[in-house]
């Protein structure tokens, strides 16, 4: 199989995520256009739940590219994201050449760093060539990873490549597409920033939201997607909540409402199910209840007030 042509305009850009079911607005697509033609890692930063992982998968499904997830925790080092040696099997392999007789350390040495023995972690398999095009890396939420382990990217983000002490350098045939998105909770080096294009992905505004609502939960009925994106889009700009809800979980609340056949907000059932919507009780506790009641009157009377406006002319 033999890779898919990168998309050589913005608009193509725009078509190839929305192809996918991707509602980005301009910006995004000219930023991710540019990352693709000057192979340039795309740095994503925003609230969690905004869409920026889904641009790695979505890049991934549309090219016909491997997709290399690391997923970044706390502790994360060289050993689990780049390579490490297999240790047991190397002392199988001193054992038994010593049990032959060949005793000789420079040429034991060199035997067992070799690449056989190598175990290939995310980054390191990300810059092997494979027929179906440079693959898609997506290092995922970098900022849950400890300060040192962004100088480990460096290299791997200036040059495609990483350098291994008992081997050597081994770099890339064309560098991977890279993806990395962080939520931050803390503040990324400037050095790895400088390496990448930077993009904020923003909560969308309603307009998109409601058409991301439509693609992602078809069954859902017109009247209960519109208000609850309105209830959401309130939530954002009105409530001041520990954690605003992103636009995974408006689909999740979408898709919910819909299983229970429901056609519309219905402020019981509302607050009934607040928690697919709202992850913290405190914030739960603030809206449940005569709040999510006096909110979906909102939404109706503005509603309502809109359809009733007269068209304007010219």
């Amino acid at each position: 199989m033999t890779a898919k042509p990168l998309p050589g305009t913005i608009d193509e850009t725009a078509a190839l995520l929305e192809s996918a079911g991707y509602v980005a607005d301009r910006s995004l697509a000219t930023v991710l256009h540019l990352s693709l033609r000057m192979r340039r890692p795309l740095f994503l930063e925003g609230e969690a739940g905004v869409g920026k992982t889904e641009v790695a998968k979505v890049l991934s499904d549309t090219l016909g590219r491997d997709l290399i997830r690391l997923q970044c925790y706390e502790g994360l080092d060289v050993n689990s994201a780049v390579y490490e040696w297999n240790y047991s099997a190397q002392m199988i392999e001193i054992r038994v050449a010593e049990a032959a007789g060949d005793t000789d350390h420079k040429t034991l040495a060199s035997s067992i760093f070799d690449e056989r023995f190598l175990i290939k972690r995310p980054v390191l398999k990300a810059l092997e060539p494979s027929l179906k095009g440079p693959p898609v890396l997506l290092i995922d939420e970098l900022d849950r990873a400890d300060e040192a382990f962004e100088a480990f990217l460096l290299e791997v983000l200036a040059d495609s490549q990483v350098t291994i002490p008992e081997l050597g350098t081994i770099t890339a045939a064309e560098p991977p597409i890279v993806i990395i998105t962080t939520n931050r909770t803390r503040e990324i080096h400037d050095a790895l920033k400088r390496r990448c294009l930077y993009h904020w992905v923003d909560y969308p505004d309603a307009a998109r939201e409601l058409e991301i609502v439509r693609r992602k939960v078809p069954g859902a009925a017109h009247r209960l997607a519109q208000e609850v994106v309105a209830f959401v889009q309130h939530l954002r700009a009105e409530e001041d909540l520990f954690k605003q809800p992103g636009v995974a979980e408006t689909l999740d609340w979408a898709t919910a409402l819909s299983e229970l056949n429901e056609i519309a907000l219905d402020p019981d059932i509302a607050s009934d199910t607040l928690g697919v919507l709202l992850k913290y009780q405190d914030d739960i506790e603030r809206v449940r209840g005569s709040k999510v009641r006096q909110m979906v009157e909102d939404i109706r009377k503005d509603t309502a007030r809109a359809d009733h406006q007269p068209a304007s002319i010219g």
